[in-house]
């Protein structure tokens, strides 16, 4: 079995980096694995920690329609070029922490991805160099409000509410040429999505490449490198999982936001976007990744 990296709180209230290992305790490393942290003396036992997704990005940068047939399921065109998106850091939860349903939204969508984590700061590289700066492999759930995707021009809102970006549950470092991502559906023994990242559009290194000849990409950032086909939506109460080979597991509950407070228009302004329980949505052809 790989070295499973993890992100942890200790009891204490501690944030610690650390090497997982079968029993479940983690033994403590003084810095995070991509800035050479090396093992200390301390362990912690499976009731003194909490798990945290295993990274704490400055920005998660997504890549969209980049598996052929999910660009089809989608009416879509495969990209000539990668097609970039943001999350932001804030959507970043942990392996078993809820996503929270917002009331902006009446269609959310599930999207298991391979996603990467950087370990050197990468800008203007090519392939080669790019894929020296990937130090390692995660599992990702990008969330998707699908209605206000399609009622938007841009897709900020639609994929940056908090809870919207599950990582983890560990960085390994090397994963199978051909491993599969599978998303699963509560008890379902059928997976919902089964897609291999051979079939990518753009690679994982050619991704990183691409991105950083824009950005600057920092160590512990995320690239998240698309879903395959057979994205579909979640409900309150629902529970995804997201397997891929040689990483493990990613599983989240959905659940219900509570909104505490909605802003109010000020006078005279035009009214926010209707929800697609009022107004239909446009042709799923437009701008859906």
């Amino acid at each position: 079995m790989s070295q499973r990296y993890v992100r942890v709180r200790s009891s204490s209230g501690q944030l610690h980096y650390g090497i997982l290992q079968p029993d479940r305790r983690v033994q403590v490393l003084d810095a995070s694995p991509w800035r050479n942290g090396q093992l200390t003396e301390m362990e912690l036992a499976l009731e003194d920690y909490r798990l945290l997704a295993p990274c704490a990005p400055s920005k998660v940068i997504a890549v969209g329609r980049n598996y052929a047939k999910h660009a089809s399921e989608m009416g879509n065109e495969v990209p000539k070029i990668p097609l970039l998106f943001m999350k932001p850091p804030t959507a970043v939860t942990a392996a078993g922490a809820p996503i929270l349903y917002p009331s902006q939204s009446q269609r959310v969508d599930y999207e298991g991805e391979l996603a990467v984590v950087i370990g050197d700061r990468a800008k203007d590289c090519d392939v080669d160099e790019a894929r020296h700066k990937i130090w390692g492999y995660t599992i990702a759930n990008d969330v998707t409000a699908r209605d206000l995707q399609r009622q938007e021009n841009q897709w900020t809102r639609a994929k940056g509410f908090d809870t919207f970006c599950p990582l983890g549950p560990w960085i390994v470092k090397e994963i199978p040429a051909g491993a599969h991502v599978r998303t699963f559906v509560n008890d379902s023994p059928t997976p919902a999505q089964s897609g291999s990242i051979a079939d990518m559009v753009f690679s994982p290194e050619y991704l990183v490449a691409y991105i950083s000849q824009t950005m600057t990409l920092l160590p512990g950032d995320v690239v998240l490198t698309g879903t395959p086909e057979g994205v579909g939506e979640v409900a309150v109460g629902d529970r995804i999982r997201i397997e891929i080979e040689g990483i493990g597991c990613l599983e989240n509950p959905v659940q219900q936001k509570v909104q505490k407070r909605k802003p109010q228009p000020p006078d005279g302004a035009a009214q926010p976007h209707q929800t697609a329980n009022s107004e239909k949505a446009p042709d799923s052809k437009e701008l859906t990744l």
